[in-house]
């Protein structure tokens, strides 16, 4: 077409077309995730169903508890099947794994613990996930250096058969981006990552969270869970705010929802989350 010649209506529609396309390109989208127990399905490869239903992009699985063998439930090859057969199946990946029994068995003071994320490592590499959740809360909380100073070691003990497996450890706890910054400087390993928590470190840690992620950057956040004690946007988590820093750090890796059920209903309440964290991420600019 010459400088003089007026645009045709074909062009006219293929330019609309073309700015759309970059709009739609350009356009910011979480990976969202949900832990499989805050659905109602623990460790269950329906879960997967449900999270097709919904929108979900990934499941967190829970590993679940030792059987008399001393054998995580996940430690199960057929279950893993299940669960990878679930996945392939409706399409929603396996965003992490979450090893609850370290809410009874403490790594900063008990050897089973180290048993358990072993199994945990293989089980979480069988199912092609990338990450486990570390949990360090009430009883095994990390409230004194002794605590913190066991930590690093069973750490650094760990690290190597995570990195082995090219499986990171997350590690979740209500310390400060600084002094989680210095335990992943005091382990040393690319395979020891934070799993940081918008909801906990809000309600407490009472941090300046959106500072948190910027300080934290995206190579030290394994992997974020999305949650506050009411519905999001409605609490005091600055869940706008949290999500712009996110993306400042150039994250892209899962955002995965631990979210509260007010109604009691699991399924509908995280539905309800879903749509209101996708609306709130509409309104941050490109």
């Amino acid at each position: 077409m010459t400088p003089l010649q007026k645009p045709s209506r074909r062009d006219l529609l293929l330019g609309v077309s073309a700015a759309a396309m970059r709009v739609s390109s350009a356009a910011h989208h979480l990976k969202i995730g949900i832990m499989d127990v805050i659905f109602g399905f623990p460790s269950d490869p329906e879960a997967f169903a449900a999270a097709q239903r919904i929108g979900f992009d990934g499941i967190q699985v829970t590993i679940g508890k030792p059987d008399s063998q001393g054998q995580l439930l996940l430690s199960d090859p057929a279950l893993q099947q299940r669960i990878l057969d679930a996945s392939t199946t409706h399409k929603v990946a396996i965003a992490s794994t979450y090893l609850d029994i370290l809410h009874r068995d403490c790594l900063q003071s008990s050897e089973a613990a180290k048993t358990w994320i072993r199994q945990a490592i293989q089980t979480t590499k069988k199912l092609n996930a990338s990450i486990i959740e570390l949990v360090f809360f009430f009883k095994c909380g990390l409230t004194s250096p002794r605590d913190v100073h066991a930590v690093v070691a069973a750490l650094r003990e760990l690290a190597p058969e995570a990195h082995a497996a090219n499986v990171i450890l997350g590690i979740e706890n209500t310390l400060s981006a600084e002094e989680n910054s210095r335990i992943l400087d005091r382990v040393g390993s690319p395979a020891v990552k934070i799993w940081y928590d918008i909801g906990n470190s809000t309600n407490m840690g009472h941090f300046d969270v959106p500072r948190e992620i910027r300080f934290l950057g995206k190579d030290r956040i394994g992997q974020i869970h999305i949650k506050d004690k009411v519905y999001l946007g409605q609490g005091a988590v600055d869940v706008k705010g949290c999500l712009e820093a996110i993306f400042d750090i150039g994250y892209s890796g899962f955002c995965v929802l631990e979210t509260a059920a007010p109604t009691g209903d699991r399924v509908a309440d995280a539905a309800k989350n879903l749509q209101l964290l996708r609306a709130i991420e509409k309104q941050i600019p490109l």
